[in-house]
């Protein structure tokens, strides 16, 4: 198999496994006016004042999928505990997956086999460095970088607050977009013009009892001529559930070694 196509796959089934959002009864979340006269330190307190804490989530996503070469579409039941683990299983178990802060490992019964690795992989293909808790915050709507950490620079663009960093980075960029009624995530996005490569997830959002969490999530991964766009929807889902991880992969199945 080609670089590319394995490089596709396993983004795919990556994506697929760290998928997470919010528990029942939803409504969708809208409106909002930007106030031209809030301050950037302001934006950036709200924006952590709104993130909902919880123990676990748990339910259904659909998930599509498109390379421009082929569209893929699947329900997935997901079940996790924020900040140690995320479990995913597609129908019959054919694709289970198991996210840690330290491995990501998922197995393929059709193809008869499994990947079991860190962060390091992605963060090569993304072109800027991953973790479990960048991860999170890209599937719950929140910024990937904290950005408490450094001096951003503050704009009204199309009805959201924009940020940028006051000092740009040397191999890559980052800009974000929050919409004004939570404060919450509504474009971000992390490019590395050089190589050509840009990473970026919009949202919208529902009101779960309360509680503002993603409702709809489209990632777009793109490196030179390669597009892939992956749709995530969020459905039935339920919040601080007792729940378990069962993972292992089977006997006999193959590894796979991306280099």
């Amino acid at each position: 198999m080609r670089l590319l196509q394995i490089r596709k796959r396993f983004t795919f089934l990556f994506l697929c496994a760290i998928v997470i959002s919010s528990c029942k009864s939803t409504k969708s979340v809208v409106g909002g006016e930007v106030d031209s006269g809030i301050s950037t330190k302001r934006i950036i307190e709200n924006h952590y004042a709104n993130q909902v804490d919880f123990k676990t989530l748990s339910g259904r996503v659909k998930i599509d999928y498109s390379d421009g070469e082929k569209n893929q579409g699947v329900s997935v039941s997901l079940r996790m505990e924020k900040n140690k683990v995320i479990w995913i299983s597609a129908p019959l178990g054919v694709v289970k997956a198991h996210i840690t802060p330290e491995r990501v490992s998922f197995y393929n019964k059709l193809q008869g086999e499994y990947f079991d690795g860190d962060f390091g992989y992605l963060s090569e293909l993304l072109g800027t460095e991953l973790d479990f808790d960048k991860v999170q915050n890209l599937l719950l709507g929140n910024a990937v970088f904290d950005l408490r950490k450094e001096k951003y620079t503050s704009a009204i663009s199309e009805g959201d607050y924009q940020l940028k960093p006051k000092k740009a980075k040397e191999l890559f960029k980052i800009l974000f977009q929050l919409e004004p009624r939570n404060f919450k995530i509504s474009s971000q996005e992390i490019s590395q013009p050089e190589e050509d490569r840009q990473l970026q997830a919009k949202y919208t959002y529902q009101d779960i009892s309360g509680k503002i969490f993603p409702n709809e999530i489209q990632i777009v991964a793109a490196e030179e001529q390669d597009k892939t766009i992956i749709d995530l929807s969020f459905k039935n889902l339920e919040m601080n559930r007792n729940l378990n991880f069962p993972y292992k992969v089977p006997k006999g199945f193959d590894e796979i070694i991306l280099k």
